[in-house]
C-alpha cells in the first residue's frame, strides 16, 4: 500500500545542501522511532522530563560541553585581549610582534579555529541532533500513548485540543532542553570564566561579579514560580481557544443551517478573550523581570567600569584590566538580556509542559491482559452474560443484558432510542469494558484477547461512518491494507461505490480513487460515504459483521441494490444489524428487541408480530419503514 501521506525526501532534491555528509552523524544520534520502556508519559513534571529524554542523555550532555565551551571561549578571547593591551604598551610598536608573539598566536587560534568550532559543534547539535530528533520522538510517544486511550478519554475532551497539547508539550520540551543548556549553560560557563580571569588580575572586580550573579539568581528564582503559573495558565487558554475554534469549524454546516455564526463567534471571542488575559498576566510578570534585570545590568555596568577606572586611578590595575573589565561587562550584560529572556521563556515553557502531561499522562481504561491472545480460527459465537454497563451514570447503557448468538446466525438487534443497542455493540468491541457479567467470543471472555485481534475480527459499519482526508483507495484499503488495489475496486463494486468514485476530483487535480475526499468525507454525500464505508468492511471480510444503521443514508433504491450486495457478503458470517427501519432487518434468521437495557422479546419477524409487545408497537409505530421515536 502507498504511503498515506507523501513528503519529499530533501536528500533527493536536486540543490542538496554542502556539508551533508559532514552533518549526518550529528543527524543519526537520535531516531524518533527506537523501541522504548514505559509507554505512558508521568504527569509530574520532573518525572516527566525524565520519561521524554531517557533516551537522548548522550546528545544532552554533548550540547551542554559545547555550551560550557562557547561561555568559557567568550571570556578567555577578551582576557587575552586585555592582556594584550598591556603587553603592546610594554613592548611597545616596535616590538610588539617580535616580543608577544606567543600571546598574539594563542589569540589568533582561539578567535579564528577555537572559538568557532565551539560555536559550530553548539549549532549542529541543536539544529541537527536535538531540535529534528526530539520533537519528533516526543510527539510519537505521547501520539502512541493518546491512541490507546479508551473512548472515554476523546469523548470528554476536544480532539483538537488534544492534537494541540502533543505538538505543544513536544514543541516546549524541545525549546526547555535546547536554550536551557545551550543560554544558561553558556553564561554559567562565561560567569565562572570571567570571575577567575579577573581575579587574577584584580580581586575586587571579581567580587563584584560574583555579588551580581549571585543577585541575578535569586531575580530569576523570585520570577520562576510566578512565571511558570501564569504559563501553565495561559497553555490552558490556548488549548481552549484552539477546542473552540476546531469545534465550529469541524460543525460548520450545522452552524451556517441553524444561521448560529454569531453564536460561535461570541463563544469564540469569550475564549479568546480569556486567553488574552492570561497572556497579558504572563507579559506582566516577564515585564516585572526585565525591569529588574535592567536595574542590575546597569549597577553592574556603571560599578565595573568605574571601578576599574578607579583602581587604574590609585595604580592597583593596568589600562589592560580597564578594558578586559569594560569588554567583559558590557558582553556580561548583553548576554544577560538575551539569556534573562531565555531563563524565562525556559520556565514559561516548563508551564505548558506540565499542562501537557497533565492532559496526556492517564493511564488507558482499557488494557490488553499480560497473557492476551489473539483470536484463533474465530466461528462468531457471541455471548452476553448478565452484562451490566451504565457509562458511570445511574441509568441507560446496558443492565442484566443476556444474549447468546451462535456461529452464522443473523441476528437483527431493536428497539427504542436510548435501549442499548449501540452500547452493546461498543461493549463488544471492548471500546467500553463492561461494569458486570462478561462477553465471550468462541467461549473465550473478550477481556482475555487482545484489543487488536478482538477488532479485526470483526467489520463495522456505523451509521456515522469515518472518512478519511486521504484518497478513496486508501479510505477503503483501511479495511485490508495490504489486500491492493485491484481487490479495493472489486469491494467498491459490491458496494455500489465504483461509479461514483471513478467520477470524483479533488481540487489538486487527482481524479478517481486518487481524490481526496475531504475532511470527514465533507466532499460527499451522506449516501456515498457509506458506502465507502461499507466497501471497507467488505474487504476486511471478517467472520463476525456489525451494521449500525449501515444503510440509514441511503435511499430506497440503492438501498434495496446494496441490500442483495450485503446478502452475499453475510453468507457464512455472524450478523448483528442495528436498525431502527424494521423492514431492513424482517429477513433476519432472529430478531432481538431490547429495552432498557435488557432483551424482552426473541424470535422471527413474523413471531413478534403474533406475540405483540415492544416490536409490534415498534412496528405499528412505523411510517415508511423508520422507526418513531417514542413517546
Amino acid at each position: 500500500m502507498k504511503p498515506i501521506i507523501k513528503i519529499p525526501d530533501p536528500d533527493r532534491m536536486p540543490d542538496r545542501e554542502p556539508f551533508t555528509g559532514l552533518f549526518q552523524p550529528f543527524e543519526r544520534m537520535i531516531d524518533p522511532f527506537r523501541p522504548y520502556e514505559g509507554t505512558r508519559p508521568p504527569e509530574g513534571l520532573v518525572a516527566f522530563l525524565k520519561w521524554s529524554l531517557a533516551d537522548v542523555r548522550w546528545p544532552i550532555v554533548l550540547l551542554a560541553i559545547f555550551a560550557l565551551a562557547v561561555g568559557a571561549t567568550e571570556g578567555l578571547v577578551f582576557y587575552l585581549i586585555g592582556g594584550l593591551v598591556d603587553r603592546a604598551t610594554a613592548a611597545g610598536p616596535a616590538d610588539v610582534f617580535a616580543q608577544e608573539w606567543p600571546w598574539l598566536l594563542s589569540l589568533f587560534v582561539l578567535v579564528v579555529f577555537g572559538k568557532p568550532l565551539v560555536q559550530l559543534g553548539q549549532s549542529a547539535m541543536t539544529s541537527l541532533a536535538l531540535g529534528p530528533g526530539l520533537n519528533p520522538m516526543t510527539i510519537w510517544r505521547l501520539h502512541r500513548h493518546t491512541l490507546g486511550q479508551s473512548m472515554r478519554f476523546f469523548e470528554e475532551d476536544f480532539t483538537g485540543r488534544i492534537a494541540q497539547k502533543q505538538t505543544q508539550t513536544s514543541t516546549a520540551l524541545t525549546s526547555v532542553v535546547v536554550d536551557s543548556l545551550s543560554s544558561l549553560g553558556m553564561l554559567a560557563a562565561y560567569i565562572v570564566t570571567i570571575t577567575l580571569l579577573l581575579a587574577s588580575a584584580e580581586p575586587l572586580l571579581a567580587l563584584v561579579v560574583v555579588v551580581w550573579s549571585l543577585c541575578f539568581a535569586l531575580a530569576i528564582r523570585w520570577g520562576v514560580p510566578r512565571i511558570r503559573a501564569r504559563a501553565k495558565a495561559r497553555a490552558a487558554a490556548r488549548a481552549i481557544v484552539t477546542g473552540q475554534l476546531v469545534d465550529s469549524l469541524s460543525h460548520i454546516k450545522t452552524v451556517k443551517l441553524f444561521a448560529h455564526a454569531s453564536r460561535e463567534e461570541e463563544a469564540a471571542r469569550s475564549a479568546i478573550a480569556g486567553f488574552r488575559r492570561t497572556g497579558i498576566a504572563f507579559g506582566r510578570s516577564m515585564m516585572a523581570m526585565r525591569v529588574i534585570l535592567a536595574a542590575m545590568n546597569s549597577a553592574l555596568t556603571v560599578i565595573l567600569i568605574a571601578g576599574s577606572l578607579w583602581l587604574y586611578h590609585i595604580g592597583s590595575a593596568s589600562i589592560g584590566v580597564i578594558a578586559m573589565a569594560s569588554i567583559m561587562t558590557l558582553r556580561l550584560t548583553a548576554m544577560s538580556n538575551w539569556i534573562a529572556q531565555s531563563a524565562l521563556s525556559i520556565f514559561g515553557e516548563l508551564g505548558t509542559i506540565e499542562d501537557g502531561a497533565h492532559t496526556l499522562s492517564p493511564a488507558h481504561d482499557i488494557v490488553d491482559a499480560a497473557d492476551a491472545v489473539d483470536p484463533k480460527a474465530t466461528r462468531g459465537h457471541v455471548e452476553f452474560q448478565n452484562v451490566t454497563f451504565r457509562y458511570g451514570r445511574p441509568i441507560g447503557g446496558v443492565a442484566g443484558l443476556n444474549l447468546d448468538i451462535a456461529a452464522g446466525e443473523k441476528v437483527g438487534l431493536v428497539g427504542r432510542s436510548g435501549a442499548g443497542k449501540s452500547t452493546a455493540v461498543s461493549l463488544l468491541l471492548r471500546l467500553h469494558d463492561v461494569a458486570e457479567g462478561r462477553i465471550l467470543l468462541d467461549g473465550t471472555d473478550i477481556r482475555d484477547l487482545s484489543q487488536d485481534g478482538l477488532r479485526r475480527a470483526i467489520s463495522t459499519v456505523t451509521q456515522e461512518t469515518a472518512i478519511f482526508n486521504r484518497s478513496a483507495l486508501d479510505n477503503i484499503l483501511y479495511g485490508r491494507p495490504e489486500a491492493g488495489r485491484e481487490a479495493a475496486y472489486e469491494a467498491a463494486r459490491r458496494a455500489r461505490a465504483h461509479d461514483f468514485i471513478t467520477q470524483l476530483a479533488d481540487g489538486k487535480g487527482r481524479l478517481g480513487y486518487d481524490a481526496h475526499l475531504g475532511e470527514r468525507g465533507v466532499k460527499l454525500s451522506g449516501g456515498q460515504r457509506q458506502r465507502i464505508a461499507l466497501a471497507r468492511a467488505i474487504l476486511k471480510d471478517a467472520p463476525i459483521l456489525v451494521l449500525d444503521e449501515a444503510t440509514s443514508a441511503l435511499d430506497s433504491e440503492v438501498e434495496a441494490d446494496i441490500q442483495e450486495a450485503l446478502d452475499e457478503v453475510m453468507q457464512g458470517k455472524t450478523v448483528i444489524a442495528i436498525a431502527h427501519r424494521l423492514s431492513t432487518i424482517a429477513a433476519m434468521d432472529r430478531i432481538v428487541v431490547v429495552d432498557g437495557g435488557r432483551v424482552v422479546q426473541t424470535g422471527t419477524h413474523a413471531a413478534l408480530l403474533a406475540e405483540g409487545g415492544v416490536y409490534a408497537d415498534l412496528w405499528a409505530r412505523q411510517s415508511g419503514g423508520f422507526l418513531q421515536a417514542a413517546e
